[in-house]
Parts: structure tokens; sequence; C-alpha cells
């Protein structure tokens, strides 16, 4: 987490996305481009809280959640 106590995308969203989750997604959109994300949030979120991504297992409510709050906050760099 950033120094204010501010989820930023490098440090806090982007490693939640595997390398097998970018490469599944690169035909719609890039998970490790901060503008693809935030241009897909809504969905991303939606398909995170029905437990349909990654297609290996739903995410921990954990890391959902901070994807929410990252989203709700703004999207911040």
């Amino acid at each position: 987490m950033a120094a204010t106590g501010e989820l930023s995308f490098e440090d806090d969203i982007k490693p939640l996305f595997t390398q097998r989750d970018q490469e599944a997604m690169l035909i719609m959109f890039d998970l490790w481009d901060q503008e693809d994300v935030r241009e897909h949030a809504d969905d991303i979120l939606k398909t995170l809280e029905n437990g349909r991504m990654p297609c290996y297992g739903p995410w921990p409510e954990d890391q959902i959640d901070r994807f929410r709050r990252w989203k709700d906050a703004g999207m911040p760099e």
C-alpha cells in the first residue's frame, strides 16, 4: 500500500492478477495495464464477485475487497 494508506494499481492491484490471468484475458484487454483495468473495472469486479474470475478458482474475499476499495477510491495510480 502507498505511504498515504491509499491503494495503488502498481503495488496493490496489478499483483493480484497472475501471468496466467493476464494472458487469458489479452484477447479482450490487458489486466496489467492500468488504463485497461480502469476501463473494465465494473465488469472485472462483477466477475470477481460472482467467482468466475480467475478461471482456475475464485479469489479470496480480501482480494476482491482490495480491488473494490481501489475502484471506489477512484482507481489511483
